[in-house]
């Protein structure tokens, strides 16, 4: 029996089966309602949600909050050309569907005449479908959280405060189209958070760190996973103590591996999604088959990696994820697309149809985006710069899709003097636009990472997990914003 089997199943004993979390849903009748709201329509689907999340926060030496819950509903939706009809409820009852359909049944006329085809099938497994709430005692995660709190105690004496949290959830959805078609499938996913404040006389500074991924809690609970997050916390912590205000003014910026492609992911990978570039909002509108990078820049987006935080098996239009290539050696080559907008764009949904909760409808969405490598060794690039700044971690930061113009915070960043790192710097920022940007890298490096799994994506009040990745590059020039004076 294959794994897509197994997930239906499990969905569907939470949704119909014998004393299910449905409260009394009928499959066969549920599914000649959907059959009812879509008649007339291009594309639709009910989509079915059950989900359990947790999380602790440990701080000042004690459990500071700990909570549980469990949220339920669906969501049904009709689209007919542009138009959307939209309904949801956290009841999982007939009554509520019948309200739901009644609704939705005022979008009709799609323009083919015909519901759109459904997705493909897939086995693909990508991740456990294990509860990670399940997997561990509570009184074994609280007192986890109080080793890590006495581990950073006792290792680093400056250590003023330490704050730690862990979160899971699990995640079971359903979705169903019209003429029957069913997929599901079972999400895990779980993040471990480590924030020290050291000091040294009257000045105190912070560093963090956190990591998570789609599965059971397991490695976390090992000493060598979660001494390394405290280690790590307590290192970007101390390198504050003695950071420096930093410069201002345009100059060459190299960006560490992993997480600071969180920049790309804004400045450059909202601009290649397909609804914006269908409402020609996109700074990238009309640029399909140009060089809007430098060459040796390629940027992928691909929801197949395993156990990754924004990867999934199918996405919550039912669609298999893939591997859509974005920009090709400096060149646009491909967008990423949901059902709707693929179908008024005259092309194929690329699996980023995603979405919050039942309580929101899908839009085009990233799931893992990331910069490939290139040929140069990390410590050559910083060597090719005589005066820089060398970013290795970002905080938050601001973007505007339409023009591609950011505004990031550096959490860890070092002055480059001379080919090589000085001291560490306090108050930068990243001023640009992500188009202008792409075509200034200069150098890649060979050493691509992705984040350690701690992204989430926010767009028109909707967020989703998401990892980001990069290798280590030179930007010849971009502005920074700093504290020196």
């Amino acid at each position: 029996m294959s794994k897509s089997i197994n997930h239906l199943a499990t969905a569907d004993n939470l949704f119909f089966g014998q004393g299910s979390k449905g409260g009394g849903l009928d499959r066969r009748r549920t599914e000649k309602m959907v059959n009812d709201a879509l008649a007339g329509c291009d594309d639709g689907e009910l989509f079915l949600e059950y989900e359990q999340s947790e999380s602790l926060a440990f701080d000042d030496g004690k459990l500071k909050s700990a909570s549980f819950d469990t949220t339920q509903g669906f969501g049904l939706r009709s689209v007919a050309g542009e138009a959307t009809g939209f309904a949801h409820a956290s009841a999982l009852d007939e009554q509520a569907l019948k309200r739901a359909v009644a609704t939705v049944k005022a979008v009709r006329g799609g323009h083919s005449g015909k519901m759109d085809e459904s997705p493909r099938g897939t086995n693909q497994l990508l991740y456990t479908d294990d509860n990670p709430i399940d997997d561990e005692a509570f009184a074994r995660k609280v007192a986890l959280l109080q080793e890590i709190d006495a581990y950073v105690r006792g290792k680093e004496p400056k250590a003023r405060q330490v704050s730690i949290s862990m979160s899971a959830s699990w995640q079971v959805v359903e979705i169903i189209k019209a003429g029957g078609w069913r997929a599901a499938d079972v999400r895990p996913l779980v993040r471990l958070n480590v924030s020290v404040v050291c000091a040294d006389g009257s000045r105190m500074e912070a560093g963090g760190t956190g990591s998570g991924r789609r599965a059971a809690y397991g490695d976390i609970f090992k000493p060598e996973y979660w001494q390394r997050e405290a280690d790590e916390a307590i290192r970007q912590s101390l390198v504050n103590l003695q950071s420096v205000p930093a410069p201002a003014g345009e100059m060459p910026v190299v960006l560490g591996s992993g997480w600071s492609g969180v920049l790309w992911h804004e400045a450059v990978g909202h601009g290649l999604e397909g609804d914006f570039h269908r409402k020609k909002t996109s700074m990238f509108t009309s640029m399909m088959g140009d060089m809007i990078a430098s060459p040796g820049v390629t940027v992928v987006d691909d929801g197949t990696l395993a156990d990754r935080r924004g990867s999934l098996t199918i996405d919550d239009e039912g669609t298999p994820t893939q591997r859509n290539v974005l920009i090709e050696n400096g060149r646009l080559v491909g967008l990423m697309q949901d059902r709707q907008n693929a179908r008024l764009m005259g092309v194929k949904p690329t699996g980023n149809g995603r979405r919050q909760s039942h309580a929101y409808a899908p839009m085009p969405r990233m799931t893992n985006t990331f910069m490939l490598g290139g040929n140069k060794d990390p410590q050559e690039i910083i060597a090719s710069v005589k005066k820089g700044l060398y970013c290795a971690n970002f905080g938050g930061g601001q973007v505007d899709i339409v023009s591609g113009k950011f505004v990031f915070t550096v959490t860890e960043g070092y002055l480059i003097e001379d080919g090589k790192l000085g001291a560490p710097v306090k108050g930068a920022t990243l001023i640009g636009a992500g188009s202008e940007a792409l075509t200034k890298v200069g150098m890649v490096g060979n050493d691509m990472s992705l984040d350690p799994g701690i992204g989430t994506c926010g767009k028109d009040g909707q967020g989703v997990p998401v990892g980001v990745g990069q290798p280590t590059l030179r930007i010849d020039a971009l502005t920074v914003g700093g504290t020196a004076t």
